[in-house]
């Protein structure tokens, strides 16, 4: 039996559907990875994407083929089920709802969103909002198919900011079976979390324990940063690049991570040579190491 700190992620990236939605695991297979995460329409267009039978047959019969163990599905940014707009608010709710139908058909494990913004006017009158459409979607999970609440970097009234907002969002469905969590590496550092030393991430993993619980817990994004520590500002770099550089081994490392998806979004493809994921791999056996010599100076 492996131990603690031997156990795996699985790496992967977010890659384009051009051509088709399974031309997705043709890319992340070319690219090394083990999961991935699409759009399932274009993220500047409300319109949804409808696709043929053949081809989501397609995607499920090349994820086996791949051995593709995780696929995520990233709902549009555009989303805002916070907006006081009625419209923006329904239109949200119509497009995350076209997530969930598409991601049910490919056999995603989860569809992954940014709840919005209050756009100032309060984050507790952002929740009354929220709920509803909140209750509407976790509807159509199922015990394969996860909804998950993504962290974000605390700009403006954006929603998901801290540990405390996410849980008030899980506690207003009646901590409902099917609420999951992604969590980005980058929006945590901006909000203010230093995923590069133990004993912060530590503490941030055992609030989110304590709060939420880890078993809510189903993907990662690992993202670098171009910005500062607690900047509240959303600036992905490319991993091992950015603000955080190395120190982004001790947050893949962290043993609470063990068996995610973990999800490269800023990266460059070069088709076959792409060297992000396997820097993903780098970093996770470092990562490792650093966790074993911190353990064994404990004991």
């Amino acid at each position: 039996m492996p131990g603690p700190y031997d156990l795996r992620v699985l790496y992967g990236a977010h890659v384009s559907i051009a051509g088709g939605i399974s031309k997705a695991i043709d890319r992340v297979e070319e690219i090394g990875g083990d999961a991935v995460q699409v759009f399932t329409q274009s993220p500047r267009m409300w319109r949804p994407t409808q696709y043929a039978p053949e081809e989501i047959a397609r995607f499920r019969a090349r994820r086996t083929e791949a051995g593709i163990e995780r696929v995520l599905c990233h709902a549009l940014y555009l989303v805002n089920l916070a907006s006081r707009d009625d419209e923006i608010r329904t239109k949200s709710l119509t497009t995350l709802r076209a997530t969930m139908e598409t991601a049910q058909a490919v056999g995603a494990d989860a569809v992954v969103f940014h709840v919005g913004s209050h756009l100032g006017f309060g984050f507790e009158e952002a929740v009354d909002l929220v709920t509803p459409s909140l209750r509407e979607l976790l509807e159509l999970t199922t015990d394969e198919l996860w909804l998950c609440l993504e962290n974000t970097a605390g700009a403006g009234g954006t929603i998901g900011r801290s540990v405390d907002e996410l849980a008030a969002l899980c506690d207003v469905v009646d901590r409902h079976p099917r609420l999951g969590l992604c969590i980005d590496s980058c929006h945590w550092w901006a909000s203010g979390v230093d995923v590069s030393k133990w004993a912060e991430l530590d503490a941030a993993v055992a609030e989110l324990d304590a709060r939420i619980g880890l078993e809510r817990l189903r993907a990662l994004h690992v993202n670098d940063a171009a910005i500062a520590l607690g900047s509240n500002r959303d600036r992905h770099e490319r991993v091992g690049e950015g603000i955080i550089g190395k120190g982004l081994a001790t947050f893949l490392g962290h043993p609470a991570f063990a068996d995610l998806p973990a999800i490269v979004e800023t990266w460059e493809d070069e088709g076959g040579e792409t060297k992000d994921v396997s820097r993903l791999r780098e970093l996770h056996r470092l990562g490792k190491r650093r966790r074993r010599v911190l353990e064994s100076r404990k004991v």
